[in-house]
């Protein structure tokens, strides 16, 4: 589904001629006629719509960073850190099958700050896990599963770096998402402190600085990856792209894992099948797959906690689970 439909874009609206003139000829060339833009309103954080031509049905994506109401000053450097990281991706080589990374198709500043990406076809991760949970198809989250450990593998192998990872970092977000939960009097005191102490022994173990920098996806969360047939992986919302340890995204993925399958069912073990197959076959990948997953399984533990920490921040959840959540983060920083 394209998403809510809201009607057809006015011919007065600026974005009309940028989507006639500028967007539409590099997907096909100029018909006769006057188009016709029909507008859906898409779920996501930011305003983001789709917009799809009547007669061609050929369709867009256009992301607002600032809307008449949000003077965000950083808007601007956003819509354009985004643009950049979605080239960047694909001149590495990430724009072809299986892979592939939605492709920027302009940017303007005086139109809210607007991205416009090509649209994409494909099931969301999160919909397929839902779908594996209500039909009791574990083959088929398997699989998909392994299509994107290979997209995750590929993508930080291609954009690795001699430099060695700064983990202080990782542990000034974590100490981030910490200070938000205790300003939502989620968490504080002496266990706050607990906390603190684990962040300073993750910190204090060598392996947390053995690996190299590659770029991450730095948001890797089931509703940012599309999947096609076979092994095709589709993703798009790079705002938070950068240069980390690689079990940033793999740790991020795990603790997704479990949290949909925490929710879904209460059960702690629920997901621990599925995530140690995304980590064997991501290892798959590396020369030596047996270390590589004796590696990344030490050091996933402390990403999958920070994840379950910033799941905890969300509003939407009730407080016995975010508390749940907060325990299980616990949990993971002592292993």
């Amino acid at each position: 589904m394209p998403g809510e439909y809201l009607g057809r874009l006015p011919r007065r609206d600026p974005l009309f001629d940028y989507l006639k003139y500028d967007i539409f000829p590099q997907l096909r060339p100029p018909r006769g006629g006057e188009p016709e833009f029909r507008v859906f309103r898409q779920n996501a954080s930011h305003g983001v719509y789709l917009y799809e031509e009547r007669d061609t049905h050929i369709r867009v994506v256009g992301k607002f960073f600032r809307s008449p109401h949000d003077g965000d000053p950083a808007a601007g450097r956003r819509l354009e850190r985004e643009f950049h990281h979605l080239q960047l991706l694909r001149d590495y080589g990430l724009c072809s099958g299986p892979h592939y990374i939605a492709r920027p198709l302009g940017l303007r500043h005086d139109l809210g700050e607007l991205l416009v990406t090509e649209f994409c076809y494909g099931e969301p991760l999160s919909r397929i896990i839902e779908r594996a949970q209500r039909e009791n198809d574990d083959r088929l989250l398997y699989g998909k599963l392994a299509a994107l450990a290979y997209f995750l593998a590929r993508m930080h192998n291609r954009t690795a770096w001699e430099k060695r990872v700064d983990f202080q970092e990782s542990r000034r977000y974590a100490e981030y998402l910490l200070g938000t939960l205790c300003a939502r009097h989620l968490t504080g005191g002496a266990e706050a402190e607990e906390f603190r102490r684990w962040f300073r022994c993750w910190g204090d173990w060598p392996e947390m600085w053995s690996d190299v920098e590659v770029l991450v996806h730095g948001d890797a969360t089931p509703a940012n990856f599309l999947f096609g047939d076979g092994l095709h992986v589709i993703t798009f919302d790079l705002e938070r792209l950068h240069r980390a340890d690689r079990i940033f995204d793999t740790g991020r993925l795990a603790g997704e894992l479990f949290h949909a399958f925490l929710r879904a069912t209460g059960n702690r073990y629920a997901a621990e099948p599925f995530i140690g197959h995304f980590l064997w076959e991501y290892a798959c990948h590396f020369p030596d797959r047996e270390r590589t997953f004796e590696t990344t399984t030490r050091r996933v533990p402390f990403y999958m906690g920070l994840t379950l920490l910033r799941i905890a921040r969300n509003h939407y959840l009730d407080y016995g689970y975010r508390r749940r959540l907060i325990e299980e983060e616990k949990a993971c920083l002592r292993r």
